[in-house]
C-alpha cells in the first residue's frame, strides 16, 4: 500500500519550492530572503524550524537555539511535520485572503505560533517542562500567542490574524477549527479535566471567550465577543455574553458529522 501521507508531503513541498523559484526570478531582493527561507532547506521541516527560530529568537545565538531545538523535534517524532503540512494546507483551503502556499508559511506568525505549541507539546510530553514552558514564553511574547503545552490541538486548524490569543492548559482542540484574534479558551478553576474542549470545525470568532468545563460541539460557530460558559451543541451558533444558542439545526448533528 502506498503511504499517502508521505506523498501528500512531498506533493506539498514540491510545490512550496515552486512558489518560491518563481518569486524568486519574479522580484530578486525578495528572492534573497527565500534563499535562507526556503530554498536552503531540504524540507518542510526544516524550514519551520528555521521560521521558529527567526520568528522567536532575539540574538543570532537565540535564534540558531530555538531553531535547534524544532528540528530535534521534528526528526523524533515525524508527526509534527505531518502536522505542519496539515495546517498549511488548511490555511491555503479556509483563508479567503489567499490560495497558495508560500505567504502563510513566511508571514503568517498563527502558523508558526501554533508549530511553536506543537513542539513544545512534544518536549511536555517528552517532561522537558521548562524548555516547553519557555517556548510558550516566546511564543507569547514575540507571537502575541500563548498556548500552554499541555493543551491538545487537532489538525489543520487556522489561527487567523492571530493576535491575542490564550488557550490554557489542559484545553483540547479538534481539527479543522478556525481561531480569530482575541479568542480566549481555559479554566475557571484550578483543576484538570475542567478545560473546555472543542470539537471538529468549530469556528471561534474575534473576541470569543469559552471558560470551563465546557463542550463546544462539532461545526459550532462561536460569534464575536461571546462569553460562553456553558456546552454548545453541534451545529449551533452562540452569540452574546453571556452566550444564547441561535440557528440550532432542527435534529441533532451526529458526533463528528
Amino acid at each position: 500500500m502506498a503511504d499517502n501521507t508521505n506523498t501528500s508531503s512531498i506533493e506539498l513541498w514540491q510545490s512550496i519550492q515552486r512558489e518560491a523559484q518563481l518569486a524568486s526570478g519574479t522580484d530578486p531582493v525578495f528572492g534573497h530572503a527565500l534563499a535562507a527561507a526556503i530554498l536552503d532547506h531540504s524540507d518542510l521541516g526544516s524550514v519551520v524550524a528555521h521560521q521558529i527560530g527567526m520568528r522567536l529568537g532575539r540574538s543570532a545565538g537565540e535564534r540558531t537555539r530555538f531553531a535547534a531545538v524544532a528540528r530535534e523535534a521534528h526528526l523524533a517524532a515525524p508527526t509534527l511535520v505531518d502536522a505542519a503540512n496539515g495546517d498549511l494546507r488548511g490555511i491555503a483551503a479556509r483563508d479567503p485572503a489567499t490560495t497558495a502556499l508560500l505567504p502563510p508559511l513566511l508571514n503568517y506568525k498563527g502558523y508558526i505560533a501554533l508549530q511553536t505549541f506543537r513542539v513544545s507539546h512534544w518536549l511536555w510530553t517528552n517532561e522537558r517542562l521548562d524548555l516547553a514552558l519557555l517556548l510558550q514564553a516566546e511564543s507569547s511574547t514575540s507571537l502575541q500567542v500563548s498556548i500552554h503545552p499541555s493543551a491538545q490541538i487537532g489538525s489543520s486548524v487556522f489561527l487567523d490574524h492571530a493576535t491575542g490569543i490564550v488557550i490554557g492548559a489542559f484545553a483540547a482542540i479538534g481539527d479543522d477549527v478556525t481561531i480569530l484574534q482575541n479568542v480566549t479558551i481555559g479554566r475557571q478553576d484550578a483543576l484538570p479535566g475542567r478545560s473546555p474542549w472543542i470539537g471538529r470545525g468549530v469556528l471561534l470568532s474575534s473576541g470569543a471567550t469559552v471558560l470551563g468545563d465546557v463542550g463546544i460541539g462539532d461545526f459550532a460557530r462561536i460569534g464575536a465577543g461571546a462569553v460562553v460558559t456553558t456546552d454548545v451543541p453541534a451545529g449551533c451558533t452562540a452569540v452574546g455574553a453571556p452566550a444564547r444558542l441561535t440557528n440550532c439545526p432542527e435534529k441533532p448533528m451526529p458526533a463528528g458529522a
